[in-house]
């Protein structure tokens, strides 16, 4: 009798499912789907236009696929060695080597992806609700994809990680959901294969078995072991070895851990409960969008913040306690919440170092919410008998606000100075900000830069890379002896810090102290054998010295190292012209002039070069073109001038001598070279 009443209960739910979809107006045929998908994409390439040419923010450098992967041996390294990208994330890295074949260092190609990935998703999101018989699917597919919290996952090529596996995500729900209904294997292995591929493009899609529970939950009101959970446990152990795998990443790999990680599993709590109010407050009010939030100070001894822990319990309690009128919010809240579990503090990752919260740590989890609103939204319209009008309106007002503020915020990630200006006006205590800002300016406004590094120091006095690249700034100000101070500092907090060793090494060097820049330099290749800066110094410093054969010798493993060193290969070149192998010097000043042929450096080495071989014109062309490209070059004046003199021009060479004169009075060759010229020139003699 029970069993019979069961089997009328579930055939009573699926006629009530039956009777809702028809009531719902089907405007997801497939001209239907054809006009949303089109209405999405273009609406949410418009909204995201400023961002269209943004330029390489913060880690995008680290995720553009690096030259020395770009081969099809770079492509096998992404899939089968686990240190070759940021992140294992496998099938984001191969997508990202695509596109660089495609797109080269244009960054265009990489935001027209992102766009269209979230396009995409956002019209899997309308296709899984109209499925799941939820009023008001296209709204909510219209508020994903314009909503403004959504624009760090969109603007930003790094965040590719989330609109692909976001688009996989969603692809293997709606798979799962046909075999949920038909139970057919091929909808169970589409499902698993797209599944797996969104863990392998970014681990937070392993709440997606947890979530298709809850809707199986909200749809049936309890779940069956053998139809609802046991399918979905490949499902669970393939997420859970994923999670597993980018946790060891993140401690390991990329430095999750040390101080700033430490904290009480009490503290983790008050931190997972601030997170919850604190996604759900910018989804439902997206006012004051940053890039970086403030940090929060977490104490487990302040009682207020026990609040917002004890608020998430007593919303889901009456969630709980509402379920007997609709399932929904409970639901919703769960998927919500499970969504974010990854980021909700229990793991350490590591932007944890400078906020708790991000954007795009949302991405996915917003969704529950966006379709709670808009069923709501939809079932207040059927009850005031709205006209589909007047509901069309009500979504075009809606997603028009939504894709101003989109526009708007996207504004932000048109480059990277106006990202991290945007971000330390709204949050002055972002040092990170100030660092990355900083080492914009180094190469435009030195002074500037010294000031943001300066302030991030004070925001954080402990901070190793703030320091290290104040050391770098106020080394190219010429303040070497307190260059040296910050470098020493950043030593003494951390001993192994290569790049540092090698830039003491190379201020040391201009200091005059040979002897301690070598050490340096070599405790900086002890720590890391293929950095080639510090064979580069230790070439640099061995030739003041007049070790030229060692010189060569560290200039060669530098360019093996890294072979486009533009400087490398001038500065060899003008050892080995000091050492009379003038043809092997002249290989090596083509290719710097190659490399870069605006060095007027290497053009004037190359005149040397000439000058010594008897090409007095070929000479004087380099000279004169090192001096087009560095008016004051004192040297390049002197020695246009010889070579000027050396073909009997010496009113002109007269001259080259006052301009080196000019630029440098204390330069005695060009003082003696001039006197010589004029004593000739009186004399009214010529050169034999």
């Amino acid at each position: 009798m029970n069993a019979k009443k069961r089997k009328a209960s579930r055939s009573h739910a699926l006629s009530s499912r039956k009777q809702e979809r028809q009531r719902i107006p089907d405007a997801f045929g497939t001209r239907g789907k054809s006009f949303l998908l089109l209405g999405l994409l273009l609406a949410t390439l418009s909204a995201y236009y400023p961002a269209w040419h943004g330029g390489i923010l913060w880690d995008d450098d680290s995720h553009i696929t690096r030259n020395e992967l770009r081969s099809a041996e770079g492509l096998q390294r992404i899939w089968f060695d686990l240190g070759a990208t940021q992140q294992y994330y496998p099938v984001v890295h191969s997508v990202f080597w695509f596109l660089h074949k495609l797109w080269g260092d244009d960054t265009l190609g990489y935001h027209l992806a992102n766009v269209i990935l979230h396009a995409m998703s956002a019209f899997l999101v309308a296709v899984i609700l109209r499925r799941l018989a939820v009023p008001g699917a296209g709204l909510s597919a219209v508020i994903f994809a314009l909503h403004p919290i959504q624009v760090e996952s969109v603007a930003w090529i790094s965040e590719l990680k989330n609109t692909l596996s976001g688009a996989l995500c969603l692809g293997a729900a709606l798979a799962y959901l046909h075999f949920d209904k038909d139970r057919r294997k091929r909808h169970y292995a589409l499902a698993l294969t797209f599944f797996v591929l969104a863990l392998l493009s970014k681990s937070v899609t392993a709440t997606l078995p947890a979530a298709l529970l809850v809707v199986f939950w909200w749809q049936r009101g309890r779940l069956n072991w053998r139809r609802h959970v046991l399918p979905l446990m490949p499902f669970f152990v393939l997420g859970a070895a994923a999670g597993w795998l980018t946790t060891w990443v993140e401690r390991t790999l990329i430095g999750a851990q040390g101080a700033e990680f430490h904290f009480t599993l009490i503290e983790r709590f008050l931190i997972a409960g601030r997170v919850i109010w604190f996604y759900l407050s910018k989804l439902l009010w997206p006012a004051n969008l940053i890039f970086v939030y403030p940090r929060w100070q977490v104490n487990q001894s302040t009682w207020w913040q026990y609040l917002y822990p004890l608020g998430v319990a007593a919303l889901l309690v009456g969630l709980w306690l509402w379920r007997k009128r609709s399932r929904a919010p409970l639901a919703a809240a769960l998927i919500f919440w499970g969504t974010l579990f990854p980021v909700l503090g229990f793991f350490n990752v590591f932007p944890f170092r400078f906020s708790f919260v991000a954007d795009h740590f949302q991405y996915l989890a917003g969704i529950a919410i966006i379709a709670l609103f808009s069923a709501g939204l939809a079932s207040v319209a059927k009850h005031w008998n709205f006209h589909p009008r007047q509901g069309a309106a009500v979504t075009l007002l809606l997603g028009g606000t939504l894709a101003f503020l989109a526009w708007g915020q996207s504004r932000q990630y048109a480059n990277a100075e106006t990202l991290y200006r945007t971000t330390i006006s709204r949050n002055p205590s972002c040092w990170m900000a100030h660092v990355n800002l900083g080492k914009l300016e180094l190469d435009s406004a030195i002074e500037e830069a010294v000031a943001h590094f300066t302030e991030a120091l004070r925001l954080k006095p402990d901070l190793t890379e703030a320091r290290h690249n104040l050391g770098n700034a106020v080394q190219r100000l010429g303040r070497l002896e307190e260059a040296v101070s910050h470098y020493e500092e950043v030593l003494r907090l951390k001993p192994d810090f290569a790049e540092a060793h090698n830039n003491l090494g190379n201020a040391l060097q201009k200091l005059g102290r040979p002897e301690e820049a070598l050490r340096e330099c070599h405790e900086a290749l002890r720590i890391n054998p293929d950095y080639p800066e510090p064979h580069y110094n230790l070439g640099v410093t061995l030739q003041a010295m007049g070790r030229l054969d060692e010189a060569v010798t560290h200039f060669k493993e530098a360019l093996r190292l890294r072979p486009d060193n533009a400087e490398a290969h001038n500065d060899i070149g003008n050892v080995l012209q000091s050492m009379n192998r003038l043809d092997e010097a002249l290989v090596h000043i083509h290719e710097a002039l190659r490399l870069k042929p605006d060095f007027a450096v290497a053009r004037y080495n190359l005149g040397n070069i000439l000058q010594r071989m008897g090409r007095s014109e070929e000479a004087a062309t380099q000279y004169k073109e090192a001096l087009r490209l560095k008016p004051d070059f004192a040297h390049a004046h002197n020695n246009l001038g010889s070579a000027l003199q050396g073909m009997g021009r010496l009113q002109e060479a007269a001259a080259q001598y006052q301009e080196a004169l000019r630029y440098k009075p204390d330069y005695p060759a060009a003082r003696a070279n001039l006197t010589g010229v004029l004593t000739i020139l009186r004399a009214g003699k010529r050169p034999d």
